[in-house]
């Protein structure tokens, strides 16, 4: 994997759009998601696959450091989980691309899916079932640990589906102007 200097800065700025959007996580995960998901995107079309890959994992890093989950505190696996999230959804726009323009959409189609399945799966089959009693030491009230794991099912299941769709249609939304731009570059 070689990057350019050009490639290098590309991928240097479209992370530091990531780390803004996470300082607004606490916000709204539905603010911070799509973008996080349209970069991804963004890295893909106007980069490489490799840079889009390096945000896939940088991002989950940077996320925990700048916002610090109890969840992702008490089970740090949860960290691999998402970057190999982001590396699927990435993968299968990646792969759907280069079948041409009408697979591009098909992959967005199928790495949200993918993304959101692999999630939901490793959260709410493996991690949850034989972590989730670390998250107890970390709640006010650890009585409320079925209802905060419940949610986080939710979280990383229905709301990456979601998040990643939305992130999709921002992409090619931004990608429309950024095309012509880089063409004439």
């Amino acid at each position: 994997m070689k990057f350019t200097t050009k490639q290098l800065t590309q991928t240097a700025l479209l992370l530091a759009i990531c780390i803004v959007s996470q300082f607004m996580k606490n916000t709204s995960v539905y603010l911070t998601g799509p973008i996080i998901n349209a970069v991804l995107l963004i890295a893909l079309w106007s980069v490489n696959v490799q840079a889009a890959l390096v945000l896939s994992v940088l991002t989950p890093i940077t996320a925990f450091m700048i916002t610090g989950s109890p969840i992702t505190a008490a089970i740090p696996l949860l960290i691999p989980v998402i970057m190999l999230g982001n590396a699927i959804f990435v993968t299968a726009v990646w792969l759907g691309q280069k079948k041409g323009v009408a697979m591009k959409y098909v992959g967005m189609g199928a790495g949200c899916i993918l993304k959101a399945a692999f999630m939901w799966i490793m959260t709410s089959f493996v991690l949850f079932p034989v972590f989730g009693q670390n998250v107890a030491s970390r709640l006010p009230k650890p009585e409320a640990l079925p209802k905060v794991l419940e949610t986080a099912k939710i979280t990383f299941s229905v709301t990456q589906l979601i998040t990643a769709a939305i992130g999709c249609v921002l992409a090619v939304i931004i990608m429309i102007p950024l095309k012509s731009y880089l063409k004439s570059e």
